[in-house]
């Protein structure tokens, strides 16, 4: 049996400010300082692999089965528990703080130039050229909340056909459409349409299809949402690893991110819990190399709705279902936790947020306790998972191991 590494991305859960975040309209933001005041907010088991004991994050109580923060370098008899797993804090070194940017980061791939975004809707020859290619007329273009975008105009959707094309702070081109109106696999033909369309000076990262059903008054977004990412432009730790003869499983929407690029095999999810559930089955089966799991309910179902309880009760579950995944381990796993960006639901912004990220190593081959700092950018955990598996990195970052 060979080495695994477990990746899992906790989609938007940031830790608190980076120093340019108010460039960003972001200062002040900070996920877990909102969700770890929520009565909701549980997480032990994160805890005991070092979340609390990350820079930034050091000082004080924290509301969880009443235990205590520590600092294992500098220990000052607070802490009720040991750490157990080796813990960092990551920089994101690319411009921007959105999901593609944030994961491909990861994979070691630093963008330089943030993806484009239209604050204003998009240029009406792009909108133009899309209603041409799909002959329906297009609805709102202009940024929207996912959920008000479907109140405001789904009934007019449904009387007329026309698709609804929104935006938002980050780089993507929405497409909502009801499913009795345009069936689902057409959504996806739209989607892939304007893919092809926005290049270039309008290369969004992402091009996303929002399915949803209901009655006006009462519509509700489906879990066949369908991303379509820009090819990463070159090759990341995924294609290293595809290289090298290493299996590269993505679990969620890591295969849409990648736009399918140095993945071997994936499943996609409707949510936490299947994730989580794929991830174990994943764990009793025989393979060497990573599997790369993205848990997006943190960001889209409550990090841009502001719904702080909501963030503290799904946190709350992943920290229940971890002894389960730390159970599966072998004797040659690595764990590893991390996040994109941030998504603070305290804050007015209902959008991203600019903020580090955690991250949380566990295993047999990982020191328990060690802190490794404030890391420059997002890259080492990338250029770690290489070196695990031997392979000479080619990608930004430095390994931790």
């Amino acid at each position: 049996m060979g080495k695994r590494v477990f990746l899992i991305v906790l989609d938007s859960f940031g830790i608190g400010e980076m120093p340019d975040a108010a460039k960003y309209g972001d200062e002040g933001s900070n996920t877990l300082g909102t969700v770890a005041k929520n009565p909701y907010f549980s997480t032990p088991n994160m805890a005991k692999l070092g979340l609390f004991s990350i820079d930034g994050v050091a000082a004080g109580e924290w509301k969880g089965n009443g235990m205590k923060k520590q600092n294992p370098e500098a220990d000052n008899g607070m802490s009720t528990y040991p750490v157990v797993g080796s813990f960092a804090r990551m920089t994101e070194k690319s411009a921007g703080k959105d999901t593609t940017t944030g994961h491909w980061e990861i994979a070691g791939l630093v963008s330089e130039n943030p993806m484009p975004v239209f604050p204003d809707g998009f240029p009406l020859e792009i909108i133009d050229a899309f209603e041409k290619a799909t002959g329906r007329r297009v609805l709102c273009n202009r940024p929207y909340s996912g959920t008000q975008v479907i109140e405001d105009y789904g009934r007019e959707h449904m009387e007329t056909g026309a698709l609804i094309v929104y935006t938002s702070a980050d780089s993507v081109f929405q497409i909502a459409a009801h499913e009795d109106i345009v069936p689902v696999p057409q959504l996806y033909e739209y989607c892939e349409t304007a893919r092809r369309m926005l290049v270039g000076e309008y290369g969004v990262g992402r091009v996303i299809a929002r399915p949803f059903v209901g009655k006006p008054g009462s519509f509700t977004r489906t879990s066949r949402r369908h991303d379509y990412s820009l090819l990463p432009p070159a090759d990341t730790m995924l294609d290293q690893l595809k290289n090298a003869g290493f299996d590269v499983i993505g679990v969620g929407k890591i295969n849409d991110i990648f736009a399918g690029k140095g993945i071997t095999e994936f499943v996609r999810t409707a949510g936490n819990a299947e994730g989580i559930d794929r991830t174990l089955e994943y764990m009793d089966k025989d393979f060497t190399g990573l599997c790369f799991v993205n848990l997006v309910d943190f960001d889209m179902l409550y990090g841009h709705r502001n719904d702080a309880d909501g963030y503290a009760k799904a946190l709350t579950y992943f920290d229940s279902r971890l002894p389960e995944i730390l159970g599966k381990m072998r004797e040659d796993d690595i764990l590893m936790i991390t996040a994109d960006h941030g998504c603070d639901p305290g804050t007015p912004s209902t959008d991203h947020s600019r903020e580090y990220t955690p991250l949380l190593m566990y295993g047999c081959s990982v020191p328990a306790g060690k802190n490794f700092g404030t890391r420059p950018t997002f890259a080492d955990i990338g250029a770690t998972v290489l070196d695990y598996f031997g392979i000479s990195s080619k990608i930004a970052g430095a390994s931790l191991l």
